[in-house]
């Protein structure tokens, strides 16, 4: 079962490359303001994860960079994500406004959200 999910992991990462989409073009005012906006986000993710591929995809259409953390491998981005989110799945993205944080956990919400704040 372990070699499937890791030939299938492959398998994603490589359709992901081969297919993947064109970012959004913004004036440079427009793009500055929106990587001021994507500093307050964090994506907690495993590489090579459908739901992960798929938010990551969002965040190249939408030409943001949001930090990413993979809490498979980083053992300190696995806390944080236990001790901030109440659980380790994935993708949960972390939204830090005026101090306050929030765990989001579902890909289509999370997809959702960036169409929203940057579309």
């Amino acid at each position: 079962m372990k070699f499937i999910r890791i030939i299938l992991g492959k398998l994603i990462l490589l359709l992901n490359f081969v297919f993947r989409p064109s970012g959004v073009k913004r004036a440079p005012d427009a793009q500055q303001a929106a990587d001021e906006k994507a500093k307050d986000l964090t994506l907690y993710q495993f590489e090579a994860c459908p739901f992960c591929v798929k938010v990551r995809r969002e965040m190249k259409r939408q030409s943001i960079n949001v930090a990413l953390k993979d809490a498979k491998n980083d053992e300190v981005a696995r806390q944080e994500l236990l001790e901030g989110g109440g659980r380790v799945k994935v993708p949960c993205l972390k939204i830090t406004k005026h101090g306050e944080e929030t765990w989001m956990y579902e890909s289509s919400d999370i997809v959702a959200y960036l169409q929203k704040e940057f579309a």
